[in-house]
């Protein structure tokens, strides 16, 4: 067979670029083979797709990716048999050139490359060892290589890196000068750069541990747990805004100064891990420990009105298993949430059973805009917590004094009972926190106006005239769901604030209506009410229907044609269960239809007694003594306000007769305004302090 002179030389080219390439493979090769840093990415890459984890795409039913499947038996030989190249029948398969025997397939876009073969080769002959993911695989300090400069080798790191340089055919850089050395000190610890007058005394310290006492003070200073935190922290998805919409403000810096702390501690990696994952279950937990577990909630919160809470409270977990076992793991598990995975060794069943872990507080999905969302713990700083342990113990003492003054209190009082003079009228009531006294006697004013509230308006009658008859205490203004009394700019209240309204009210029938509010047109609801529904009250907290409100009902119902004294307290805290309502002194049991409220009710409306969200709604009835606080009054405070009668009338009662809320209002009068100066200063004191 004759063959031109271009084709041999075409030839002998082929040749020489496949024996060049050879050689290029050989000589790129590591001294030893390591399975998952050059065997498993071949594998995955090349192989997995027909041989991998996915049932449904597998061929020739042979797994690649099991230590099972990569060294099965196939008779005569093994899919791989450690030293034995002829018995490896991955091997043979690699080099065949049999196109019907040739793995990968001929006709697949995944071929391997000279040096990918020489690697499989290299590894077989080696013993073929396998191991499991990187990071199921205990760390073990390596031994330092021998290198020929040992001078330059001051630390067993320095020895991985000449022996490196060396493979690499290159030399080490030469010492850095001082000012260079504290430089890159400075930013490698706490990343900020040295002053001034520190690289000069670097410069300057002749001393042969110069270099370590730089050091020390640097791994010394607060700001290099703040620069260690910093990686941390990225890891750990950290913010102090929800990360949704308005990205509203949220409070996770206890958490952070807690990684802070832990670094400039040294604290160790595997305390580290357990406080962080399951602090809270530790025996004997610390506010601490319970503070470190804040790494499990700082995924994003979505407050958005729209969405499902139960989509987004899942979405939450999910979020929480991801970050784990990206962060703690060092592998990915987002796949497996919906199928086999494919690279990591997670099974689908695997994924749900770490999610049921974290699958266990009472977590709404729908966030808070403003401030955390529950379930959340209070958490003071080293300082607060001693400042509140100073104030107990100051209050331990008050009250020890007080106790110490009952006698001469009861004393004062039962002298002070005899010199009384009825004829002068005393109508006192709780005055803590009193912003708007409306009596209703026969006139709308408010006898506690707030001067320092420059937009209050006159009270006055809305849509018609005020009718007024015999009342509670005195008169009362009695309204036919026609007309309702505007007070100006009174109440101001938004949903962090702190209030509370009392009232005498007697419902005509079973009509009922809105008792108080500051609330806009019935188009669009916004602000809050009291209203009486079939009998029963109802106390609003709106911004927009039915997705952010609050709304609370009483399980008894108000009488009808019946005097009853109301007094509702909210405590700012944006739940349901923050508002208390009272019926004559005593807390009654309510039921929550709503508890969603997400952004501030105030409003520009005035402040109405009758009405308030459109016509319809107004009172039908009576009502007398209203009364403003800017205060959570407490359930003391709220039995005082329900006693109509006058210090007069009570002290007219003998002391045997009164009621225990008689006795408590006469004793919170006299104490307020007739005991002895030093018991008075102390009782104040007393309050001040809690």
């Amino acid at each position: 067979m004759r063959f031109s002179r271009e084709f041999l030389l075409l030839l002998c080219s082929a040749f020489l670029l496949l024996g060049s390439t050879s050689a290029e493979a050989q000589s790129n090769l590591p001294e030893t083979v390591v399975f998952n840093r050059d065997i498993r990415p071949i594998l995955s890459d090349k192989c997995f797709h027909c041989h991998g984890p996915d049932k449904n795409a597998r061929k020739a039913d042979l797994r690649l990716d099991t230590q099972e499947g990569l060294y099965s038996d196939l008779g005569d030989a093994k899919t791989v048999r450690a030293g034995d190249l002829a018995k490896s029948e991955i091997y043979q398969r690699i080099i065949s050139t049999d196109d019907d025997l040739k793995m990968p397939p001929v006709d697949s876009d995944r071929k391997l490359t000279p040096r990918e073969i020489q690697l499989i080769k290299r590894w077989i002959e080696q013993g073929a060892t396998w191991q499991r993911h990187w990071s199921f695989i205990s760390v073990k300090r390596p031994e330092a290589p021998n290198v020929k400069n040992k001078d330059f080798v001051r630390s067993p790191i320095d020895a991985f890196v000449l022996n490196r340089l060396n493979q690499a055919g290159l030399k080490p850089s030469a010492n850095a000068t001082k000012e260079k050395l504290i430089r890159r000190l400075n930013f490698d610890l706490t990343g900020l750069p040295p002053t001034p007058a520190e690289v000069h005394a670097f410069v300057h310290d002749k001393s042969p541990n110069a270099y370590e006492k730089v050091v020390d003070r640097l791994l010394k200073s607060s700001r290099y747990g703040e620069h260690m935190a910093s990686h941390w922290l990225d890891v750990a998805r950290y913010a102090d805004t929800s990360g949704y919409q308005n990205d509203g403000p949220r409070y996770m810096w206890r958490w952070r100064d807690w990684v802070i702390d832990s670094f400039n501690a040294n604290m160790p990696f595997d305390q580290f891990t357990v406080e962080q994952l399951a602090g809270d279950l530790l025996p004997n937990r610390t506010l601490s420990q319970r503070i470190a577990t804040g790494f499990n909630r700082n995924h994003r919160g979505n407050a958005e009105g729209g969405i499902i809470p139960e989509e987004f409270a899942v979405e939450y977990v999910v979020d929480r298993v991801e970050t784990t076992s990206t962060v703690w793991l060092g592998l990915t598990m987002g796949c497996v949430r919906c199928h086999e995975h494919k690279y990591d060794p997670f099974t689908q069943k695997d994924f749900y059973r770490i999610y049921a872990y974290f699958n266990n507080i009472p977590e709404n999905g729908r966030a808070i805009k403003e401030g955390n969302s529950p379930p959340y713990v209070k958490a003071p700083t080293d300082e607060q917590r001693k400042k509140i342990a100073q104030l107990k113990k100051q209050i331990r003492q008050a009250k020890k004094k007080t106790q110490n003054q009952q006698n001469s209190l009861s004393a004062a009082q039962a002298a002070w009972e005899k010199s009384f003079s009825s004829e002068q009228q005393l109508d006192w009531s709780v005055s803590r926190g009193l912003i708007a006294h409306f009596n209703l006697d026969d006139n709308l004013q408010n006898s506690e106006k707030n001067q320092s509230d420059k937009k209050e308006a006159e009270t006055k009658i809305v849509d018609g005239t005020a009718k007024y008859s015999p009342g509670r205490i005195g008169n009362a203004i009695d309204l036919d769901g026609k007309q309702l009394i505007s007070a100006g700019n009174v109440g101001n209240f938004g949903y962090f604030n702190k209030f509370s309204f009392s009232a005498w009210v007697r419902p005509q029938g079973n009509k009922g209506g809105v008792i108080l509010s500051r609330m806009t047109d019935a188009r669009r609801e916004k602000g809050y009410s009291l209203r009486l529904e079939k009998g029963h009250l109802q106390v609003n907290h709106v911004v927009r229907w039915l997705d952010d409100c609050i709304r609370v009902e009483t399980e008894q119902t108000v009488p009808s044609d019946k005097w009853t004294h109301i007094t509702v307290t909210y405590d700012g805290s944006r739940l349901a269960a923050g508002i208390g309502v009272y019926f004559n002194g005593k807390r009654v049991p309510l039921k929550v239809h709503l508890d969603t409220i997400n952004q501030t009710f105030s409003n520009e409306d005035p402040f109405r007694i009758g009405g308030g969200g459109g016509p319809a709604s107004r009172f039908h009835g009576q009502i007398d003594d209203v009364r403003v606080f800017n205060v959570n009054l407490s359930a003391t405070e709220a039995g005082q306000i329900a006693i109509p009668n006058t210090i007069n009338q009570i002290v007219g009662i003998p002391a045997k007769k009164r009621t225990v809320g008689q006795r408590s209002k006469l004793a919170a009068y006299f104490l307020e305004h007739r005991a002895p100066a030093d018991i008075r200063t102390a009782a104040q004191n007393l309050v001040a302090l809690e």
